[in-house]
This record gives C-alpha cells, structure tokens and sequence, in this order.
C-alpha cells in the first residue's frame, strides 16, 4: 500500500503541473472505489481552478477555489492506485477509472483493485472531514518528538510497532517504514509500547523523520503497482537494512534477519541490535 513516502513523492511531482490550472473536464469510468463517487461530480468541479495540492497523512487534498465556492477533492490511492500525467490521445488501460482533464494535461487515476477513494468536500474546512478528522499527527512535523511520542504511550501496552502503524496516533509509517525505523533506533518491535524510556523515544521520532525523508528522496518504495506521476518508479526498497530480508545478514551485526507476524503484518528485525 502507498505510505507517506509515496504520497508524498506523487504530490510533488503534481505540483509543477498542476495549481493554477483549471480542470476541464472530469471523467469517471465507475461509479465506485471504495466508496460511491458523488452524482453530479463531473459537473460541480469542471471549470474550477486547482489553487494547491496538499497532503495529509496518506490522503491528497486537490483545493479547488474551496474559499470562493468550491471545495476540495479528498484522494486516496488504496492498495494499488497510481496517479499518471498523460496526455489527452493517451490510451485508456483497463484499471483507469478517473480522468482530471486540464488544458495541457489530463491527470489520471489508475487502481486495479479498486480500494481507493475519491470524495468532494464542499467548501473550505476540509480538516473537518470524517476521514480528515480522525488522523493522528504527522509524523514530520515540529509537534512530532520524543517526549510526545513518550507521552502518548504510557498507557499502550501494545508492541511499539503495530503501534506506530495506526494512523489514529500517528499518520503514514507503514510496515517498510516502521521497521526500518526501529532498526535504525535499536528498539525491538516486540518490544511493549510503555516499556520504552523517554530517551529511547528520543532516539526514535528522529529514526522516523529521517526513514521517512530517506524514502520521499529516494522516491518512495515501488512494491507492485505503486509508479510516480511519470510513471517511474521509486527505489527505497532497495537499501532497507531489515525489511523483507528475513535470513540475511543484519547490515551492523551479520546475524541472520529475523521475521515474526505482528497484527497480520510481517515484521523484520535483528534480535541482536534490538532490544
């Protein structure tokens, strides 16, 4: 699934292209990805200016004219969406379900499995939204550190890992990213939540930001069909330390890299350098 890397990575590559254009048309080829597209879209965002692209947690927020009567598009690119800059004699492929068609551009929308979201929120106020509203904190941002983190996890008993995978504390550390950062911290990911020091969640919030800034250089990670806008693909899977390299050598230690199940997710970790 597209983390915070990712899209992050697709919103910065939309950004030369994108704000201060006009979408002209809007085409949508299902009335359905995860949730139903609202009837009359089409017609209510076509003629509206695209003022900027922002970006929380794994959600792209297109503000169209929102505090001059428009509002924003909410985008979410499930499982396996991409977001692709073509242009308009573009063949459409079966998985193109959404076409934002701007005057030099079309923006288009592929999701093979169809798990991805594309809602209207009338107005300004988007924060607001359902899915908005319920987001833990970004984990890039000021607020974001380790006496936060520490704070917040007096009460979880829960290993810190599944832990930092939900996006009701904090946003967008999938499970690449989550062990990577715990490797890099030297914390278990067995390791329960409020057995961790105040120091050691100083030593991992900058894990964190630093694997997470790694990747969005790095271009993401490409794992199946996550592509860029120019559909090339992202390389940060290519020098993770742990993740996905169960009975390899740990790069600090040379001990075999050792994966455990944790919430239905696999988890990768040397049992030497984590603890």
């Amino acid at each position: 699934m597209p983390e915070l890397p990712e899209v992050e990575v697709s919103r910065q590559g939309l950004l030369p292209y994108l704000p201060g254009q006009r979408i002209v048309n809007a085409i949508f080829r299902t009335p359905k990805l995860r949730h139903v597209i609202q009837a009359g879209l089409s017609t209510r965002i076509s003629g509206l200016r695209v003022d900027a692209i922002a970006r929380r947690g794994k959600y792209l927020l297109f503000d169209c004219e929102s505090r001059h009567g428009g509002g924003w598009l909410i985008l979410h690119l499930g499982m396996s969406g991409s977001l692709r800059l073509v242009g308009p004699a573009t063949p459409v492929q079966k998985h193109d379900h959404v076409d934002l068609v701007f005057a030099h551009t079309t923006l288009r929308f592929r999701d093979p499995r169809r798990f991805g979201t594309l809602l209207w929120h009338e107005g300004d106020g988007v924060e607001q939204h359902p899915l908005i509203a319920v987001l833990g904190i970004e984990p890039l941002s000021p607020e974001f550190d380790g006496d936060w983190l520490y704070a917040q996890t007096r009460r979880r008993s829960a290993p810190i890992k599944p832990l930092l995978m939900d996006s009701h504390l904090v946003v967008g550390i999938g499970n690449i990213y989550a062990s990577e950062s715990l490797f890099l911290a030297g914390i278990s990911p067995l390791r329960a939540a409020n057995r961790i020091s105040r120091e050691r969640y100083r030593r991992l919030v900058p894990a964190i930001q630093t694997t997470l800034e790694t990747s969005i250089a790095a271009g993401g990670s490409s794992v199946r069909d996550y592509v860029h806008s120019d559909g090339g693909a992202g390389c940060f899977q290519l020098s993770c330390a742990v993740y996905d390299r169960c009975g390899e050598p740990c790069p600090a230690c040379g001990r075999p890299v050792r994966s455990v199940r944790q919430a239905g997710r696999s988890t990768f970790y040397c049992r030497m350098c984590q603890r």
